[in-house]
């Protein structure tokens, strides 16, 4: 992470910017303050909903924001979020889904913060039609548009959303450029996104900044993206905020996000700010420009990330939305069955597992399902057994994904087994050896302290519907064997069998059928079923069988056996690994 623990000064002098200047610009100082948020992913209450501990959230952000506005004057600062703002939390699916008649909590809250603008995320897009087109609306009248210039109408190739807004701070003229993340193909079903395809910010952005410099003449220019940093070499299509960052020229300000990782920089002639995620920061920076002569002659920034404490949430605002909290709080807390075994999602790193176990049967139950492929995708997370509510739905599946079911061959199952573990364990020859592909470390992006992932939890793919093991000594792309399917039946390389997987993964998110050498981009040819969000199906399971029991979300003639091998090496190598990534793990 590039942080500053103070404020860091770039000054530079510029001698020809008059095309960047408005005419009638007074001569004399400026200077303008910008606070970016990003990847808040619904936390928006400063309470939790079952044990009322406090918690970081956009209450307390805020805090911090009506500070600065203070100390600097409320219209000399500029207040922009650069997406995922309407998935990750109980709040956002209540009014997503649930209470679809109250006007929409998100474009309240932004428009009580008083934000300028905001970048459409991919998680934003992942509601669907139904959900983010109201929010669009709303958050129009609320004075904070949604923009992503780069998600293009089908019908008449004009942006979906607006490309820009015009703002006046700090007695200047501002256009903030917005784009959404250009990777959403990957990730998310058509439908969601119906009516529109998105392009490559690279592609875009210079000529949409030297349009609105020429037609608007703006004196600052923000381009906030929903995409990540990235390496800055215009090869990740979801991670192009550095390539910008690089190349375009007329943009003074880049706020970024996707990427969950905080991170400031400034150079000569642009300042980059992304605030992580899950509002644990706010991003901060300070524009200084001199103007004679109706042009602006000197130019510097200073960047610096703000963290938020969660105790110092605003009382105020929280007092303002109380009948929120406590109508999501209630929906939450509503009882959806009882849980006879305690659910830890670690466990799945290890092998199997009954939060696994839970996730493969109900994907299995959607016929015509044979096997499940379901990766772990809450990273530590943990239910009592006891009387379930549905807030602990949440814990078990936090994402809105579709279950989808696709055929694929034997052999390339198998092959994408190799792919999923070839990015989760190491080869090894001694129980000492690292078998869990980990590193010492910090994890910004899971918070993870000490040891962490190489890479990312969510992609670690486990199969159910048959018996196969891993052998930890061989390999990549050759330990995975397959020996039957769960009932004992034979296992056919050449044979089609109809696959469980989610929306997210049969659009290519994690490149795991890509790397398998499935056609991701042609998935609809492959799709024999569509089921709705997981989490609806595992709520419906609860109101047919009303518990989750080991014995029979473990059932071994359903969900098959699965096994790291040999034993001997990889119990002690994982329980070593678990140990240094969980502390206290199995004790």
């Amino acid at each position: 992470m590039k942080t500053r623990s103070c404020f860091f000064l770039v000054a530079v002098s510029v001698l020809t910017l008059s095309v960047a200047c408005n005419r009638s610009l007074k001569d004399g100082d400026y200077t303008l303050t910008v606070l970016s948020t990003n990847d808040v992913h619904g936390t928006w209450f400063d309470s939790s909903y079952v044990d009322g501990k406090i918690r970081r959230s956009i209450f307390a952000m805020n805090y911090y924001i009506d500070s600065v506005r203070t100390a600097d004057g409320f219209d000399n600062v500029l207040l922009l979020d650069a997406g995922d703002c309407l998935q990750g939390d109980n709040a956002p699916y209540y009014f997503n889904y649930i209470d679809t008649v109250t006007p929409h909590l998100f474009p309240r809250l932004l428009e009580y913060m008083k934000y300028d603008a905001v970048a459409m995320g991919n998680h934003d897009v992942e509601t669907g039609h139904s959900v983010y087109d109201r929010v669009a609306a709303d958050l129009e009248k609320a004075g904070a548009p949604f923009l992503a210039g780069n998600a293009i109408r089908n019908d008449n190739g004009q942006p979906y959303f607006p490309l820009y807004k015009m703002v006046r701070k700090a007695g200047l003229k501002i256009a903030v450029i917005g784009y959404n993340n250009a990777n959403i193909a990957a990730w998310l079903s058509e439908e969601l996104w119906s009516g529109m395809h998105f392009v490559s910010i690279a592609d875009i952005i210079q000529k949409d900044v030297d349009y609105v410099r020429a037609k608007e003449r703006p004196d600052v220019v923000v381009a906030a993206m929903h995409s990540a940093c990235g390496r800055g070499d215009g090869t990740i299509l979801e991670a192009e905020a550095l390539d910008a960052f690089n190349k375009v020229k007329g943009v003074d300000w880049l706020i970024c996000g996707h990427d969950h990782r905080p991170y400031v920089e400034t150079r000569d002639s642009c300042a980059l700010l992304n605030s992580g995620s899950h509002s644990r920061y706010v991003a901060h920076g300070k524009m200084h420009l001199s103007v004679k002569d109706g042009q602006i002659v000197k130019k510097s920034f200073e960047t610096d990330l703000i963290r938020v404490k969660a105790e110092k949430a605003d009382p105020v605002m929280r007092a303002h939305f109380q009948k929120d909290f406590e109508a999501v709080r209630a929906f939450t807390l509503q009882e959806v069955g009882i849980l006879n075994t305690d659910l830890d999602t670690r466990d799945a790193y290890a092998g199997m597992c009954d939060y696994m176990n839970l996730i493969h049967t109900i994907c299995l139950a959607q016929k015509p399902a044979e096997i499940s492929i379901a990766a772990p995708l809450t990273y530590n997370g943990h239910v009592d057994d006891g009387i379930l509510v549905f807030n602990d739905l949440f814990t078990i599946y936090p994402f809105e994904n579709q279950l989808y079911v696709v055929k694929m061959t034997g052999a390339e199952l198998q092959k994408y087994l190799e792919v999923s573990y070839d990015k989760w364990i190491n080869t090894i020859s001694k129980p000492t050896d690292h078998i869990l592909q980990i590193r010492g470390g910090d994890d910004l992006r899971t918070q993870q302290r000490g040891w962490s992932f190489v890479n990312r939890a969510y992609n670690f793919d486990s199969a159910a519907g048959i018996n196969y093991t891993v052998d930890v000594t061989r390999p990549a792309g050759s330990r995975v064997v397959i020996s039957s399917m769960a009932d004992g039946s034979a296992f056919d390389l050449q044979r089609e069998y109809n696959v469980a997987l989610t929306s997210y993964r049969a659009s290519g998110g994690g490149n795991l059928l890509k790397e398998a050498g499935v056609d991701s981009d042609r998935i609809d040819e492959r799709v024999v079923a569509r089921y709705p969000e997981i989490r609806n199906l595992l709520y419906d399971y609860l109101m047919e069988k009303g518990s989750i029991d080991p014995e029979v979300i473990g059932k071994a003639s359903v969900i098959g056996r699965w096994k790291f091998v040999p034993e001997r090496l990889a119990e002690p190598a994982l329980e070593r690994d678990m140990k240094l990534l969980f502390p206290g793990y199995g004790d």
